[in-house]
């Protein structure tokens, strides 16, 4: 109950003067409760007007407010509320609802990624390290003070608020003042008109209450009355497994996001894609979802442990201090995977992150029946492929296969002769000169570069005799050494062919033999399915490593298909498909677009320049047509042919027209490539398409295209496509 008296100075508080006649004629359409008093109340008897009871009933009814539980994420020094998904937010509730001790309750949320433990109220990442979440239970919020999104009330203070407008619901009485633990003032005008007010000066020292000052604040009771989006639920059953690691540098893209945030963001886009691609599978409970998990590198490489950033710093010159801090950061990446001491870090590190969140996986997912892949960013794909070209074959045959095959070769080099060796490099010419010192192999073997000179052998056939003689040196020693003392016998040395022109050794082993650093490489424990390389470095690395060419049989030990992902203004991206196949130019296979089909610059692009191939062959047809000489006619028949039989007259030969091959236009069949057994025989380079705004300067989104995989919605499908096509499931409607 009120008076028009008040509704009059509440509304002049709120900066509205309005007459007592205008509210008077404003509450009469709704037909309440009201009395009509122009004075004091003894004054005027109330003049009442009659109101249903359903209409009763709903202004004096009360519900229970519904919680929602947030979590505060810290990022540059600030923090922001985030609600839980509706499922996560209805299992904590349940779990503070139980009565049980809540200091004993953990509960799994956001995909069992973290835990919130109940009792302290904060969240805990499982996998990687990352600063704990307060966590709350959250129902009455007020507007922040920079933006517009609600912060959320303490929750004992939350409850008073509660207890507050139970009682002006259920007993009509508003205008209800409250002080927060801040000495901040909440006023319950009515309903749908709550505000919360800072105070502008200090206090006295009598603590005087607050009174209404400063710029009001909106006040909302539960989660459905503010702005906030409530995250999708994540499916409980995980179908696959796919570690990432990062490139160099701590970021990952232009916002200077870590590996973590980088790879939620992946992780939410292929989500979306499932509900937009997959939804027949999902409706039908077919699939669930891919699990993406970050592995991190550079934190242990950098840490306190290695001691590297202090010898770096102590070096590093005083000037233009921002770039040099970005060089020592990301750059020099590049020259520790190089150090043996550092790469042995490195390595060191993904395949213990991996073996390490793999085990925690499978204790927190005892039900997993899914596979495992990885993915790899810039220099994390070489990484992942140098670790994947050193994993031992699952068959367990491998040392004794390689011990065998380098037995076989020593013994098929000990019984060549020098015109032999000589033969094989294609430097037969060369067979008087070394007759003439009486030269054998041996006496080959023995000698050196400058003796080879004093001879006159010309440079690049020296440069071939040079290599010979260090690499059968090199299968020498690998052959006299004893297994159980060598330092990488449980190692496999991967068949990739190197860029020699004889094969009378076997160089077949990418070892230090053509760059790559001896280190001892860890074994990952489990077999990937699909290693995805992302602005992938790889060929250019094997290729300065001196390898030419990828045997077409050769595919890692323990993997069985590889993609290689590039965008085509990627600087740091690089083919791998032509160093299998040396002998034809072809184009890489291009990703379709999430949506369907080549994006639309794309078909206009290939649409202009195949009406200009059109029109300039049909003006050359039409031309020769013009120019060429007539067919002659062929005579009449004869008597006695015309009272033949059609099927007893001689076949007419004509001949044809004089049309050069250029002229016809022949349908050819695509041609299948030979790309090797890198991908299962499948074509593994595959190129994203750009955007419109990105092929107006190549160079201006250069750094943008090799940063831009982490929010691509087409990578993200490729990588569902080809993942549950392993599953036997496809796609609602394949894309053009």
């Amino acid at each position: 109950m009120t008076t028009l008296k008040e509704l009059q100075n509440s509304a002049s508080q709120m900066g509205v003067h309005v007459h007592m006649s205008t509210i008077c004629r404003s509450l009469h359409p709704f037909r309440p409760y009201y009395m009509l008093s122009y004075g004091e109340l003894e004054a005027s008897p109330p003049v009442f007007f009659p109101v249903s009871a359903e209409t009763m009933e709903a202004t004096m009814s009360y519900e229970a407010v519904v919680p929602h539980w947030f979590y505060a994420r810290t990022q540059d020094g600030s923090s922001s509320w985030n609600p839980f998904s509706k499922e996560d937010s209805d299992v904590l509730e349940a779990a503070f609802c139980s009565g049980a001790n809540l200091n004993g309750i953990v509960v799994p949320v956001c995909g069992g990624r973290y835990d919130v433990y109940l009792g302290s109220r904060r969240r805990l990442s499982v996998y990687w390290d990352e600063e704990d979440s307060i966590v709350q239970r959250c129902t009455w919020f007020y507007k922040g003070d920079k933006d517009s999104r609600y912060v959320p009330y303490p929750e004992n203070f939350s409850e008073i608020l509660e207890e507050a407008y139970m009682q002006a619901v259920t007993r009509n009485e508003w205008r209800k003042r409250l002080e927060s633990p801040t000495r901040d003032l909440i006023i319950l005008h009515n309903p749908k008109l709550m505000v919360h007010y800072q105070p502008t000066g200090m206090t006295d020292e009598w603590g005087a209450t607050p009174t209404e000052q400063g710029r009001p604040r909106t006040v909302k009771r539960g989660v459905e009355n503010i702005s906030v989006e409530i995250p999708e639920g994540e499916p409980a059953q995980i179908d696959h497994l796919v570690f990432m690691v990062h490139g160099i540098g701590p970021a990952c893209d232009l916002q200077f996001r870590s590996i973590v945030q980088c790879v939620n963001d992946f992780r939410l886009v292929s989500l979306n894609l499932l509900h937009a691609h997959f939804k027949k599978s999902l409706d039908q409970e077919q699939i669930g979802r891919v699990e993406f998990l970050p592995v991190d590198w550079h934190s242990a490489l950098h840490a306190d442990a290695t001691g590297v950033d202090k010898d770096i710093q102590r070096i590093t010159l005083p000037s233009i201090c921002r770039l040099r801090q970005f060089t020592n950061e990301t750059l020099l990446d590049l020259f520790f995977y190089n150090s043996p001491t550092y790469c042995q870090t490195i390595v060191n590190t993904v395949c213990g992150e991996m073996n390490r969140i793999y085990r925690l996986f499978l204790e927190r997912n005892p039900t997993f029946k899914g596979r495992i892949s990885v993915t790899g960013h810039s220099l994390g794909s070489l990484i992942l492929f140098d670790l994947l070209t050193n994993q031992v074959d699952p068959t367990g045959n491998t040392p004794a296969k390689t011990k065998t095959s380098v037995q076989k070769s020593e013994s098929q080099t000990n019984k060549q002769t020098l015109k032999d060796v000589l033969d094989e490099l294609q430097l037969a010419e060369f067979s008087d000169v070394f007759e003439q010192e009486k030269m054998d192999l041996n006496a080959l073997v023995s000698s050196s570069e400058q003796d080879l000179e004093n001879l006159g052998i010309p440079l690049e056939p020296r440069k071939k005799i040079v290599r010979y003689i260090k690499c059968r040196k090199h299968l020498q020693d690998i052959n006299n050494t004893d297994p159980e003392s060598a330092p990488n016998n449980d190692l496999t040395p991967p068949p990739l062919s190197s860029g020699t022109t004889f094969n009378m050794v076997n160089y077949e082993y990418f070892d230090v033999g053509i760059g790559q650093v001896r280190i001892n490489y860890p074994q990952i424990s489990f077999h990937p399915e699909v290693f995805f390389a992302w602005g992938s470095p790889i060929g250019m690395f094997l290729t300065v490593r001196g390898l030419k060419r990828i045997d077409p049989e050769y595919q890692f030990p323990t993997c069985k298909r590889f993609f290689n992902i590039y965008h085509p203004f990627d600087p740091v991206a690089y083919r791998i498909e032509p160093m299998v196949l040396r002998e034809e130019e072809f184009e890489p296979m291009l990703i379709p677009h999430h949506k369907g089909r080549k994006r639309m610059h794309l078909e206009l692009r290939e649409g202009l320049t195949r009406m200009g191939t059109d029109f300039l062959g049909s003006l050359r047809v039409a031309w020769q047509t013009f120019t060429r000489p007539p067919v002659p006619t062929l005579p009449p028949p004869t008597a006695e042919a015309a009272e033949l039989p059609i099927s007893e007259l001689p076949p007419v030969t004509v001949p044809p027209p004089d049309v050069s091959a250029e002229d016809v236009t022949v349908k050819e069949e695509p041609v299948q490539l030979n790309v090797g057994m890198l991908n299962g025989g499948q074509r593994f380079d595959y190129v994203l398409q750009e955007k419109p705004i990105e092929s107006f300067n190549e160079y201006l989104f250069a750094l943008q295209s090799h940063l831009c995989y982490w929010s691509s919605e087409d990578t993200a499908l490729l990588f569902l496509k080809e993942i549950y096509q392993t599953m036997g499931v496809g796609m609602d409607q394949p894309l053009q």
